[in-house]
């Protein structure tokens, strides 16, 4: 038995895909018998991007504006098994969510 908690964070560009890795990981934590927080919607990053569309010209007052929205999540996992954390190694998730997993 894996004493403490395991801290998990996601990040991904879309919202829908990075609730359906946090749906997945929820599953496998109570199919497993841990108890878990979360999934904690944090604070979504937003970056603005302007950009020149044509340098040939050289007007600097036609720009376009570009978004980057960051989504992330949050998930505790109190008193994980050894079960659960073989599990979570295990586990496929959608592409495009990045993980971070700390003991």
């Amino acid at each position: 038995m894996a004493a403490g908690r395991l801290r998990v964070k996601l990040k991904s560009y879309d919202h829908r895909v990075i609730d359906e890795a946090a749906a997945k990981i929820l599953d496998v934590a109570i199919a497993t018998g841990a108890k878990i927080i979360g999934p904690i919607p944090l604070p979504t990053k937003r970056t603005l991007i302007s950009v020149v569309p044509s340098t040939s010209r050289g007007i600097k007052n036609a720009q376009e504006h570009f978004e980057v929205l960051v989504h992330k999540r949050l998930i505790d996992i109190i008193d994980p098994s050894n079960r659960t954390i073989d599990s979570l190694s295990n586990l496929d998730l959608p592409a495009g969510v990045s993980i971070e997993i700390k003991m």
